[in-house]
């Protein structure tokens, strides 16, 4: 592997890693002006954000393939010194109708569940006051679905520097517009939680906005850009779905076990859902980390690949691994050096119970983001060759079959309460890690062999 590959892969990944941090501020900063509230107030925004997550998440992993195929589209036409300008602008409106459908059916689902959950031994008065921010959080889906097609667009021409600029004053407005809707200034209504989810809605479209105008005025970016999103091909369609349901159903499958385990939580009373919502948050933020680095090398991945460059593909992982192991080092020694200073902007001093408890998470947290990178970036490696399938049958296995069960026999029979629903959660990310690195560099090993079947697999639009 040369020096190149590690410039390029940071190149890639940190503005992605900053972008998603960026964005992530939002949710952050939410939790923070929640826990001004109460921490009841936290526990019912928190679970609104965990389920407006969960369905994003989903949806989100629909057209994340967006950029591994322009990725691998624009090198095979390097390859063979030929324009793909048509095929690229296909590829985009088909994840735009994709994302737009995703939205609309994300939205309805999300205020649907704010009914549901009393049949699953939610809390009452907490869900009561999460279903007006949850309604709130539904109309953001379609213009936050919108920004990430663009994002995937520019991250697979490998131009990805433009995000960091528009979502960075995301933040600042989030803030502002939040404050004011909670609390009624400037003549606005006080809504509390529930002008918090209008001003994150109100947020995803000024972003979706900004960014749009910025694309289509960049030189590079503008070029394939059409601003028609229209005719699109029903192939196209069927071949970006093929490859993002399992995505979808792999990010569902991992954030699918963080939502019923905050359920989970919730049975424990609004102090233990407060604490595991608030390092969940904590959690979340190192996570973007690991996105960054997993998107990153996942375009790496797609274009080594459709060169059939496969020792360098083998490089490239354990480049991306490496780096994250030394972010969440890094964090951890902060975490165990001083977990109040990194609670006290979400929780006070007199929740007693929620902070000793956050405490202890914390220190769980500490391993689990290792297992959670590791996983993470995994998932990429099998994007980038096309193996988007396997990742989701070996997340099934990891989360919910260990996973699941791990924590709900350590919460309860074993009686360790929510500290065991965290150890479990350990168990489940540390086994799908496991699998999905394996499945990779067995993929990988296969094809330097020179095994002919796994060549439709490894490059996308081979043959």
């Amino acid at each position: 592997m040369s020096n190149g590959d590690g410039r390029q892969l940071t190149a890639l990944a940190s503005p992605i890693a900053m972008t998603q941090l960026a964005q992530v501020a939002v949710s952050t900063t939410n939790i923070a002006l929640m826990g001004s509230l109460g921490v009841d107030q936290v526990a019912a925004g928190g679970l609104a954000l965990v389920l407006f997550n969960q369905i994003r998440t989903m949806c989100v992993g629909l057209i994340t393939a967006t950029g591994n195929q322009i990725a691998a589209v624009t090198s095979r036409a390097e390859k063979h010194n030929v324009r793909a300008d048509e095929e690229i602008r296909d590829v985009v409106r088909s994840s735009m109708l994709i994302a737009t459908v995703a939205g609309v059916v994300g939205g309805l689902v999300l205020i649907g569940l704010g009914w549901a959950l009393r049949w699953l031994g939610q809390d009452e008065a907490v869900l009561a006051q999460a279903r007006p921010m949850m309604v709130a959080l539904a109309p953001g889906l379609l213009p936050c679905l919108w920004f990430q097609v663009l994002r995937q667009y520019t991250v697979g021409l490998r131009r990805p520097q433009a995000l960091l600029l528009v979502t960075i004053g995301s933040v600042a407005l989030n803030l502002v517009a939040a404050l004011a809707l909670m609390h009624g200034w400037a003549g606005l209504p006080a809504l509390g939680l529930t002008g918090v989810g209008l001003a994150t809605s109100l947020v995803f479209l000024v972003t979706f906005l900004v960014f749009w105008a910025m694309v289509r005025h960049d030189a590079t970016l503008g070029a394939t850009l059409s601003i028609r999103m229209w005719p699109v091909r029903r192939a196209t369609v069927a071949a970006e779905l093929r490859l993002g349901t399992p995505i979808a159903l792999t990010y569902g499958s991992e954030a699918g076990l963080f939502s019923v385990l905050a359920l989970v939580m919730g049975s424990f009373g609004p102090a233990a859902l407060a604490a595991h919502n608030v390092v969940y948050q904590l959690v979340y933020i190192v996570f973007q980390v690991a996105i960054g680095l997993s998107q990153g090398v996942s375009i790496l991945i797609s274009r080594a690949c459709a060169r059939e460059e496969f020792r360098r593909a083998h490089a490239l992982a354990w480049l991306a691994l490496r780096h994250a192991a030394v972010v969440v080092a890094l964090v951890g020694v902060l975490y165990a050096c001083a977990p109040t200073l990194v609670l006290r902007p979400f929780l006070t001093s007199h929740d007693h119970a929620t902070v000793h408890l956050a405490h202890t998470l914390l220190v769980i947290a500490i391993v689990l983001q290792f297992f959670d990178a590791a996983q993470n970036i995994g998932n990429g490696l099998l994007r980038g060759v096309s193996d988007t399938k396997a990742g989701f049958r070996l997340s099934l296995i990891g989360y919910w079959i260990v996973g699941l069960p791990t924590a709900l026999v350590l919460a309860f029979p074993v009686g360790l309460g929510a500290v065991g629903v965290w150890w479990g959660l350990c168990a489940g990310l540390a086994t799908t890690a496991g699998l999905m690195l394996r499945r990779y560099f067995t993929l990988l090993a296969t094809r330097e062999q020179g095994e002919p079947r796994m060549l439709a697999d490894i490059v996308p639009g081979h043959g």
